[in-house]
């Protein structure tokens, strides 16, 4: 019975971390007209902030770390946050799906520089998401979708895949359920 009591809390607690508003694709306009690497901008837009679904979505929008940082993120704690036993939950699942993507990264690294022993040079952004993340084809890796307060980003000098927060768009959150 606390089995399931503990099933039950957890997954509620994902569903409120995660976020209930569905974030449209973007079109070919709005990619055409963003960087190449698809970073957010330093101030926060109201669509930035909109929660979206997390629970069993899944994305390939990785950033470049440089632009990323530069734009406002901060790299995310890689710790259980211990404020409550509700938030306790939340944060736990928060950080384990950035691990284990960061963890199915690694492995295609690995495979990829196997296949390839007389040229396994350090991966540029560009090329980490041509031959890793493969986005748009079949065989690609699906990261897990963070809260929209999140993004996964490329660190080209250790090699590694990392998640960044974006203060910004928590503020830009916290300001928008202020004025309703």
């Amino acid at each position: 019975m606390k089995y399931l009591l503990n099933i039950a809390c957890f997954s509620s607690l994902s569903v409120l971390c995660g976020c209930f508003v569905t974030v449209n694709p973007p079109t070919a306009d709005s990619s055409a007209s963003s960087s190449t690497t698809g970073s957010p901008s330093a101030e926060a837009t109201s669509e930035d902030a909109t929660p979206r679904e997390t629970l069993n979505k899944t994305t390939q929008n990785v950033l470049n770390l440089d632009q990323a940082l530069m734009d406002g993120g901060v790299l995310a704690s890689t710790k259980v946050e211990v404020a409550d036993p509700l938030t306790q939950s939340a944060s736990a699942y928060r950080t384990t799906i950035g691990k284990l993507g960061a963890m199915a990264v690694h492995q295609a690294i690995q495979i990829r520089n196997a296949q390839s022993i007389d040229d396994p040079k350090p991966l540029s952004y560009d090329v980490f998401m041509k031959e890793i993340i493969k986005k748009g084809e079949p065989d690609g890796i699906q990261l897990a979708m963070l809260p929209y307060y999140q993004e996964y980003a490329w660190d080209k000098k250790g090699q590694v895949l990392v998640v960044v927060d974006f203060p910004a768009r928590k503020e830009e959150r916290r300001k928008q359920l202020d004025s309703n």
